[in-house]
């Protein structure tokens, strides 16, 4: 049974930067598309990054220049390196891995991926 475990949220000022990490277990393939989304109360999932397991990787427009997604050699553990971070980031942030490559479904827009973590929760005070 594939898992998803994040690691790393909390709470920080505006400004700061927080790292997160998501480590998958039960699967040891690597994963050929991986990703953020986040969710923040009331609103729906927004897409916040993705990978694709060959260096391709898809910002939304909101955190381009401030995110960005790695992933390591094996592609079973993707990160997310959160700067400037502001009030409007505060979210529940999810990582999400699919075996195949990302597009059609496998977007930030649609987000169709195959595993997802239980999601941790970003904090951001002003």
């Amino acid at each position: 049974q594939v898992q998803l475990a994040e690691s790393g949220g909390g709470s920080v000022e505006s400004g700061g930067s927080l790292r997160l990490s998501c480590t998958a277990s039960g699967y040891t393939a690597g994963f050929y598309c991986l990703g953020w989304f986040r969710q923040a109360p009331g609103k729906e999932r927004e897409g916040v990054a993705l990978a694709d397991g060959y260096g391709t990787t898809n910002y939304a427009n909101s955190v381009k220049g401030r995110f960005t997604i790695s992933h390591d050699n094996t592609k079973t553990t993707v990160y997310l390196q959160m700067n400037s971070l502001k009030p409007e980031d505060t979210a529940m942030y999810y990582c999400a891995a699919d075996p195949r490559r990302c597009g059609g479904d496998r977007s930030l827009v649609r987000g169709g991926m195959k595993y997802w973590g239980n999601g941790i929760q970003v904090t951001i005070s002003s």
